[in-house]
Parts: C-alpha cells; structure tokens; sequence
C-alpha cells in the first residue's frame, strides 16, 4: 500500500449531531487526541516516506482549538502539508473567523474546507461564508464542502474511488445508514455488486483515530498503530486475504451478504447503506476490524 495522506480524526466530538454523518460525531462523543500521541503518530509517519500530508477532521477539530494549533504547527515543522475540515460553527462573522484562523495561518497551515449546507445550518446563498472569507484573507487555499438532502444514492459513474467527500449525494454509512434511508428507493441486494467509493486495495489515504485505528473506511479497519507500527501495518496489509476486505474486492457489498451468510433486509439504498448494514452485523464476530463503538454509534 502507498499511503500518501493521513486523515487524523482529532477527536469523536461535535457540537452538532448531523443526521448525515459518517462518524456519529456528537457533543456525548468520547475520543480525543493528545499531542504526544500525535507525535507518536507524526514519527511513525517519517517511517513512511510517500506520507507528504496530514489532514484534521472530526468530529468537530476547532473544538480543541490550542490542541489543533499545535498540531498543524508540529506537522509544518516536520514538513508535511495541512489541511483541516470544518463545519465553520466558529466563523460567527469575518473579524471573528480571522481570530480563529489565523494561529492556524501563522501554524503553517496550508488549506481548509469548510461544510456550507443545510445538515450544518448554512446556506449559500447569502454570500459568502466568513469563514472562507476569512482563510481567503489570510492566503489560506479555502474550499467547501456541500452535501444535498438525501434523494437517493449518488450516480457511481460520476465518482472516482478514494476521493473524498466533497459534495453532491449522501454516502449512507453511519448515521445517515439509520437517520436518512426511511421512504428513499431501494435496490435488491444482489445488485451491490462493488464498493463504488472508496479504493480499499491501495486507498491513498486513510483515516486514523484517537484509538490508534487506521480506517479504510469509516469502521473498516486495517489496524492499530499504538500496537504495531505503521511502516509494518501497511507492509503486511494484504487486500485479498485480509477479512471485510477481500469479500468486498471480490464481490461487493453483495459478497459480504454470501460470505458471512447473513439475513438480507428487502432492499438498500445503495452500496454503504449494505455495506454498513452487513458490518454492523458481524462486530462480534470481526471486534478489531469493525471498530470502535464510536463508529457504530455507541457513544
């Protein structure tokens, strides 16, 4: 695996509870990064020469905003490149947002995409975000991040696996799997036949936890980096053998259904909401891949 960014959830917490979100972030969310763990983290990375960049989410990362700073701080000084997701809730105006951002600025900090939609109580169309403004000011490359009202499931087509999320339909994974699915069209199982979204053979990318959990895909993982080091997790990761995995490269969400013998629902919405469905399912059976409670919405 060539894994050239690492997507550091710094903690479950939330100050909202999106119905949409893939975390089940949440103010009763526990999980938080501290910084020796993140310098843990920052010199296993040195052990990985493709890692070039370290990205902050959440939960919500502004809520532990000195903790935040000095991380995009410390990855600056080692050479990394940075970039934070937000949901915006501390740009209550452009003054302000510039208070906030720019330590950040001054940190090092090379990007930042702020969700500007309805799941986050913004709209844009009233000009725009002060956040944005903001990062914009202080030559901060400032992106968004829009999610629809759920329809139903985004086109495949449209999608290049490993991306992330950036806008357009919901992925129905975690909360939207149980908050958002009610009265939305359905397909036969059978007909989830791939994972359309995410790259798990080589992803490029993955999430890693306050837990040490390295995420494939939100509640997928490939292992614990506070138990064994990262160098050695990606070398003896093997996507064919490895359990979840290899019954979804070869066959879907649809093969996990066959593989594990589980009783199908009469239908999903899409891949993730399978997919997830399936996972959630087989926790007792797979407790260190499928985990942890958090991204099951266990608080």
């Amino acid at each position: 695996m060539t894994l050239n960014s690492l997507h550091i959830l710094l903690t479950y917490q939330c100050n909202f509870i999106c119905d949409h979100c893939f975390v089940w972030g949440s103010p009763e969310q526990s999980g938080v990064f501290t910084l020796d763990q993140l310098e843990d983290v920052y010199q296993q990375a040195l052990d990985v020469p493709s890692i070039g960049e370290f990205y902050f989410e959440g939960g919500e990362s502004f809520i532990y905003h000195p903790v935040l700073v000095q991380a995009v701080a410390r990855a600056h000084e080692l050479g990394f490149a940075t970039g934070i997701v937000s949901n915006g809730y501390w740009a209550t105006s452009q003054a302000d947002a510039l208070v906030w951002l720019r330590p950040l600025a001054e940190a090092g900090l090379d990007r930042i995409d702020i969700s500007i939609d309805t799941f986050h109580g913004q709209t844009t169309e009233t000009g725009a975000h002060p956040g944005l403004a903001a990062a914009q000011e202080l030559g901060l490359y400032a992106g968004s991040i829009t999610i629809d009202p759920p329809v139903g499931q985004r086109d495949p087509a449209l999608w290049e696996p490993g991306l992330p999320l950036t806008g357009g339909d919901i992925m129905f994974r975690g909360r939207a799997a149980v908050q958002l699915t009610a009265g939305l069209p359905r397909q036969a199982w059978q007909t989830f036949t791939r994972c359309p979204y995410e790259n798990l053979a080589d992803p490029g990318r993955v999430h890693l936890d306050p837990f040490g959990y390295l995420h494939l895909c939100q509640g997928l993982t490939i292992g614990n980096l506070f138990a064994r080091p990262l160098f050695q997790i990606l070398a003896e990761f093997d996507p064919p053998t490895y359990p979840i995995v290899a019954a979804l490269l070869a066959g879907g969400p649809a093969q996990l259904v066959r593989q594990y013998s589980l009783e199908p629902d009469d239908g999903y919405v899409d891949a993730c909401h399978l997919c997830y469905t399936a996972r959630e399912r087989l926790r007792d059976e797979l407790p260190e891949i499928l985990a942890p409670n958090q991204m099951y919405g266990v608080a």
